[in-house]
């Protein structure tokens, strides 16, 4: 069953600050390595180097202190500043912004926390709705705004931005992510990621930027 509110990620103080991490840091490498139903407090708190009685004080069960992991991650995504300073064009923009997105999405462990995510999101699916709303809805709402001022001033066409920003990321995706995510190839290279960001970008011009005359 899913808690009826997610595990507060405000420390009482430094100790239990310090305590919490060292609990947290120990949960994600089990759930990470095991998946959520393959994990126990058990295994966690070896993990941790914790006793039991002390991981029960911190978290009351495993789906609270899952929770809590997937809360952080999304609150340490949801932070990444991607530069969609209005003033920037929007070539360099679009280029920019997809590589730095390719190289979060493909990360070392964010492939696995996406997997772990989805494989529990159905059981869980406050869990999942909070991922999503906190990492993927956040950036698309990002760049959307950023489409959405080269609309006014006259650079793009572009009816839904929203719908626009989500192309253009699933865009940047192709090749790379899904690979990576299923463990069917490595993370891409940072040279792979500019060709296909290249190759996302002037495809998304082709459609979106305004015609001259």
């Amino acid at each position: 069953m899913v808690a009826a509110k997610p595990t507060p990620l405000h420390p009482v103080g430094d100790e239990d600050s310090s305590k919490r991490r060292q609990i947290v840091d120990g949960a994600r490498k089990v759930f990470l390595d095991l998946g959520f139903d393959g994990a126990s407090m058990g295994e966690i708190a070896r993990s941790a180097g914790v006793s039991k009685g002390t991981l029960y004080v911190y978290f009351a069960d495993k789906s609270r202190l899952f929770e809590a992991i997937v809360e952080e991650e999304s609150l340490a995504q949801g932070r990444i500043a991607f530069n969609f300073d209005p003033e920037r064009d929007v070539t360099t923009t679009l280029m920019d912004f997809g590589q730095a997105y390719i190289q979060l999405l493909c990360r070392p462990g964010g492939g696995s926390a996406t997997r772990t995510v989805m494989a529990i999101a159905e059981r869980m699916p406050e869990v999942g709705r909070r991922f999503y709303d906190n990492v993927v809805s956040l950036t698309i709402a990002k760049l959307a705004a950023y489409l959405e001022v080269h609309v006014t001033s006259g650079d793009l066409e572009i009816g839904d931005c929203q719908l626009a920003a989500t192309q253009f990321m699933q865009l940047c995706q192709a090749s790379l992510f899904m690979p990576f995510l299923f463990q069917a190839a490595p993370a891409p290279t940072a040279e792979r990621i500019a060709e296909v960001v290249g190759s996302a970008t002037r495809m998304f011009l082709a459609g979106y930027q305004k015609k001259r005359d």
